[in-house]
């Protein structure tokens, strides 16, 4: 019996980095939503905990969030049978776009079930805060959420009293580079001054609004520091996208078009040249991706 999994990727619709906490890391605010690319995680029953992936730059032993998932999983409920997992890799990592933090969210949902384990969601959410800021997100099926203190503190974001889903098609532009996450950390200051409020600006689905108050503090320090990511990011606004952002720590840029046609002609083009395109959606509206 082998039981499967997606792992959806995410983009990021403004992101504030406030201030840096006691324990080392920072107190963020960011609104995280969900887009229709994704890898998938396979699990099936064994005697002892392995794993294969399609990638084979990746590792496959406790350095993957997977196996940590699967590890912190079996620990916390005494768990002695084993698994093969395996990971179909699509989700570029390194860029931004949360494709671990998701692969391990999705790894915690297979092997509850596979173990048949009676894990509340609290549970899980406390094991999935414990591996990554982003993990807990991933553990949801909401389409988009607010998310404060270190990423893990999630508001399900709504919109007229439905779940709220971006109106716009995406394409996300990924260069050839990977940009880790305490460099990135390292490259921005904090700024918790007059911040505007991010659930309202990103509801309003206004693009000029988004293109003056929708800011990704990463995206200045990262640019500069990342010939790539400024070329792709200035190719995405010469286009006719509405709007356009880093995503997350980088380095995928994100440019939203109103108008399907218009996504389409950049990837006909091909124009960012260096960088991977993929066009993309919010999740379906039963709210999974």
């Amino acid at each position: 019996m082998s039981l499967v999994e997606r792992a959806p990727a995410k983009i990021n619709l403004g992101l504030h980095v406030l201030r840096k906490r006691p324990d080392g890391f920072h107190d963020v605010e960011t609104v995280l939503h969900r887009i229709d690319w994704a890898d998938t995680v396979t699990a099936q029953p064994a005697g002892t905990l392995s794993m294969t992936c399609s990638d084979s730059a990746l590792p496959t032993d406790e350095d993957n969030l997977c196996m940590q998932a699967a590890r912190r999983l079996a620990a916390a409920f005494d768990v002695a049978a084993g698994a093969e997992l395996h990971l179909e890799k699509r989700v570029p990592y390194g860029a931004g776009l949360g494709g671990g933090s998701s692969d391990a969210a999705a790894t915690l949902r297979l092997l509850a079930r596979l173990w048949d384990l009676d894990a509340s969601d609290e549970q899980l959410h406390r094991i999935a805060a414990e591996i990554g800021a982003d993990v807990p997100f991933f553990l949801s099926e909401a389409p988009a959420a607010y998310a404060t203190g270190r990423g893990d503190e999630l508001t399900v974001l709504h919109d007229d009293g439905e779940p709220y889903r971006l109106p716009f098609s995406v394409v996300v532009a990924v260069p050839p580079i990977e940009v880790a996450t305490p460099d990135a950390y390292a490259r921005v200051t904090p700024d918790d001054a007059d911040r505007p409020c991010l659930p309202s600006v990103v509801r309003a689905n206004n693009p000029p609004l988004w293109r003056e108050a929708l800011v990704n503090d990463f995206e200045p320090p990262i640019a500069a520091a990342h010939p790539e990511v400024e070329r792709v990011r200035d190719r995405l606004c010469e286009s006719r996208a509405d709007y356009v952002s880093l995503s997350g720590s980088g380095g995928a840029v994100c440019g939203l078009f109103a108008d399907d046609a218009d996504a389409e002609v950049l990837l006909d083009a091909d124009a960012t040249g260096e960088a991977r395109l993929h066009l993309t959606s919010a999740p379906d509206p039963d709210g999974k991706s």
